[in-house]
């Protein structure tokens, strides 16, 4: 299995660019690990429908990479 990157770190946000196939389980531990949130419930995956994406979707069709997505997360 393909690795994950994060592509982007802010203080309560961060994104990740991980292989498609990946679950949201999967995801939300490999951003606990590469980068701990130090919450109590860690990343969680910024859901379809958040204002926060202004209409994007939920998992973004990596531009370089066909077979990987970007997924935003929250502390």
């Amino acid at each position: 299995m393909s690795k994950g990157v994060v592509t982007r770190i802010g203080v309560f946000d961060m994104q990740v660019c991980v292989p498609k196939e990946w679950t949201d389980e999967a995801v939300q531990t490999f951003a606990n690990v590469e980068n701990p949130c130090g919450t109590s419930t860690g990343w969680q995956i910024r859901r379809q429908g958040d204002p926060q994406l202004n209409g994007a979707p939920e998992r973004m069709q990596c531009a370089s990479d066909p077979t990987r997505v970007h997924i935003m997360l929250d502390a």
